[in-house]
């Protein structure tokens, strides 16, 4: 990947600026706020926006500067960047997301990547001889926790009856549940693609997100941004939402070509990275702003409603300590680089 990191300052003037930007680690453009030396991105293998981006090398040309990417196996690994504060931007579910935010980790939500449907499911291993979520009592499912598969998992469990005490639940993540599943040391796993993919290759669904998102259960995959690196750089956050955005346009006009990207990004093949993205639902810029979702300026949406339940669930199943009220969470969201992207 060609980093490029292009400077547009001339002259006697370029010198000035040039001399009060050594060491603060900035340079900046004629009209553009400054920007860092590099972005660091944490993300994970999910058939999305991101990846596809990724694959096509857009995010350096599109952002003006070095970006560097971080693979973490689930939102639990991205929040504790976020603790070590290294990492500036990253993808995770919307319980993680939910964690974080009632945890008191200073980042805030700005783009949904995708709604989860099928893509997360809880997949039953054939020799379990398992044919409904009570028939699991007993068992042992594996999930990563604190993750949207963990608060699905938790989730169809009660609305099926089975309590948690009657099942063996261990926390795993998603290349360990495929490891265990293969040794035959679990008998089911809730989990996304592309694991889950290769997992029903000996196995059956008995649920996935999309069932249960009919029942009120909403989960989705989120981007966060440190606030302290919105607060200083809002325009490559913009820009970012912008690569998204340009994701969501070839998925949506050249779906093949986009598959291309995401077969490369997850090292699938074509038909499989398409079968994978169509049990996620992507958004385009202008649908998240609206109720449904963010909202804009004093129209609340129902983004912070969402993570807000999450939580209280959480806290519920004893996953959580505590929950703070919603405000905590409409201040956790922010939909103001959605709107600058489409100025």
């Amino acid at each position: 990947m060609k980093k490029k990191l292009k400077l547009l300052l001339a002259g006697g003037l370029a010198l000035v600026l040039s001399a009060q930007l050594a060491g603060c680690g900035e340079s900046k453009e004629a009209g553009e706020t400054s920007k860092p030396e590099s972005v660091t991105i944490g993300f994970q293998d999910i058939p999305n926006d991101e990846i596809v981006a990724k694959a096509k090398d857009w995010y350096e040309d599109e952002l003006g500067v070095p970006v560097n990417f971080k693979k973490f196996d689930s939102g639990r690994d991205v929040n504790n960047a976020f603790v070590s504060k290294s990492i500036d931007i990253g993808l995770m579910g919307s319980t993680p997301a939910s964690v974080g935010i009632a945890t008191g980790l200073d980042y805030e939500v700005f783009w949904i990547h995708d709604v989860i449907g099928a893509a997360e499911s809880l997949a039953v291993k054939n020799s379990a001889q398992v044919n409904s979520i009570q028939e699991l009592a007993g068992k042992k499912v594996a999930v990563p926790f604190s993750s949207t598969a963990h608060y699905s998992l938790l989730n169809a469990l009660e609305l099926a009856g089975v309590k948690l005490a009657d099942v063996q639940i261990l926390d795993m993540q998603p290349n360990d549940i495929f490891a265990a599943w293969q040794r035959g040391d679990i008998d089911a796993a809730y989990v996304w693609n592309p694991v889950l993919g290769e997992l029903l290759k000996d196995g059956k669904v008995l649920t996935d997100s999309g069932e249960l998102a009919k029942q009120g259960i909403v989960t989705a995959d989120v981007g966060v941004v440190s606030k302290e690196f919105a607060g200083k750089y809002p325009d490559i956050v913009a820009k970012y939402i912008k690569i998204q955005q340009k994701a969501y346009d070839l998925y949506t006009t050249k779906p093949d070509e986009a598959a291309e990207a995401l077969a490369k990004g997850l090292n699938i093949d074509k038909a499989e990275a398409l079968k994978q993205t169509n049990d996620l639902i992507w958004l385009p810029a202008s649908e998240q702003i609206s109720v449904q979702y963010f909202g804009t300026g004093d129209s609340k949406g129902d983004l912070a409603n969402i993570l807000k339940s999450t939580a209280d669930f959480l806290v519920e199943q004893k996953a959580l300590e505590k929950a703070p009220e919603l405000e905590a969470f409409q201040k956790g969201i922010n939909s103001r680089y959605i709107e600058l992207s489409i100025k």
